[in-house]
């Protein structure tokens, strides 16, 4: 079988497919951990829910057998704050055991195991726990296109806390409250500087939302409803404000992520257009190079954004904490190359992170949109022209709106 579509890694998650090594397991193999049955360690903290078998997951705790501030092994603000290679983030999480046991995803119907789940999830520091598997972890990885490498899954008998997970005040409070719907929490929580990737775990754990319909998330899931949520909740209030006076534009670049932002002033619009480069992670033996694009207008979103997927929300949540804090609405088009030096995923948090790095810098500014193509080019592997001649946000613009930015 010829690998030739982007998404051939994650369908075959090292199984050899292609009929070659895989090229991402190799790097780390040597690394997985050997344990016996028994084991203990400190948990980032972090949890995994799956997908598979919905609405009987498979779900678990991930930790190292070494005690300590592991909470780098699992936050992607780390990583980036941190500038890691992708062989340090997958040398870290190939250090973690999953172990995992099958939940109902209605929580008072689920396993035993839960409620030690929950609690790991909740905190925001690493938790010491004593874990007992019945059987020994398989030396395997789940690649997949949202989150940072899964691995090393074994079958939980028991397990233990070791100390009282360190929970924020407001996280217990919204824990707590039953009656409050699970956007307006996780609207809460961010506002209360709840890290991102904090409340993924805690909404994908089922602790938030009314009584009734608590329910786990599947992880893959939580990190989309997340940035989709919290850049719906910011752009309700930016819809109102006075649209930018100029063209701007904002770049960042992490492992093999190249970002442009191109802010136009006009009534917000949204679009996200890729090029999966050959030798990227989802294109890894195809010269042909892959393009995904998603858009939104000014009246929003009314399907998931099936071709860019979880990559279009979290940039949109990016601009969405930008233009909430300068106060002003903009028309954005998203470009991204994904390079052949982003060989393994990392999961979307790093996007997410790259995206508001980007909006840290000061902007270039433009008076006409040519101008800032040129720019913008300077930076790009791949013709400009191959981006905008796919992009439904310039073509939408109205003529009189184009003959301004030309002028």
């Amino acid at each position: 079988m010829n690998c030739l579509s982007p998404e051939i890694c994650s369908k075959c998650q090292g199984k050899g497919y292609c009929g070659k090594p895989c090229r991402i397991l190799s790097k780390i193999q040597h690394l997985m951990p050997k344990t016996s049955l028994q084991f203990s360690g400190s948990s980032p903290p972090e949890i995994f829910v799956g997908r598979i078998g919905y609405p009987e997951v498979n779900t678990g705790i991930l930790a190292p057998q070494e005690y300590g501030a592991t909470e780098e092994m699992s936050m992607p603000e780390l990583w980036h704050e941190k500038n890691l290679s992708i062989q340090q983030v997958l040398e870290m999480r190939s250090r973690m055991i999953y172990s995992r046991f099958k939940s109902r995803i209605f929580p008072e119907k689920s396993s035993r195991f839960l409620g030690v789940m929950q609690e790991i999830a909740m905190s925001n520091k690493a938790v010491s726990a004593e874990f007992i598997l019945k059987k020994l972890p398989k030396p395997s990885m789940n690649i997949d296109t949202h989150i940072p490498l899964i691995g090393n899954p074994a079958p939980l008998k028991s397990v233990r806390l070791e100390e009282n997970p360190h929970i924020e005040k407001k996280v217990d409070y919204l824990v707590s409250d039953t009656d409050s719907k699970a956007a307006n929490s996780m609207v809460e929580l961010f506002n209360s500087r709840i890290q991102t990737s904090s409340i993924i775990k805690i909404l994908s754990a089922g602790l938030l939302g009314r009584k009734l319909s608590r329910k786990l998330v599947p992880t893959r899931w939580a990190i989309t409803a997340t940035d989709d949520t919290l850049s719906k909740f910011l752009l309700e209030k930016i819809r109102f404000y006075s649209e930018i006076s100029e063209i701007l534009i904002f770049n960042a670049e992490y492992v093999g992520n190249h970002y442009e932002f191109l802010l136009l002033p006009d009534k917000f619009s949204f679009e996200v257009i890729e090029a999966k480069i050959p030798g990227s992670v989802w294109n890894p033996f195809s010269q042909e190079i892959f393009f995904m694009k998603d858009y939104e207008g000014f009246n929003r979103r009314k399907n998931y954004a099936s071709e860019v997927t979880g990559g279009y929300y979290s940039p949109r949540l990016a601009l969405a904490e930008y233009l909430e804090k300068i106060k002003r609405q903009a028309s954005c088009l998203v470009l991204r190359e994904a390079r052949p030096e982003y060989y393994a995923p990392l999961g979307v948090g790093i996007l997410r992170e790259t995206s508001r790095s980007a909006f840290k810098k000061t902007p270039k500014k433009f008076d006409n949109l040519d101008s800032a193509f040129k720019d913008i080019q300077t930076r790009l592997t791949l013709p400009i022209s191959s981006f905008i001649e796919r992009s439904k946000l310039i073509k939408e613009l109205n003529q009189k709106t184009l003959r301004d930015y030309f002028k």
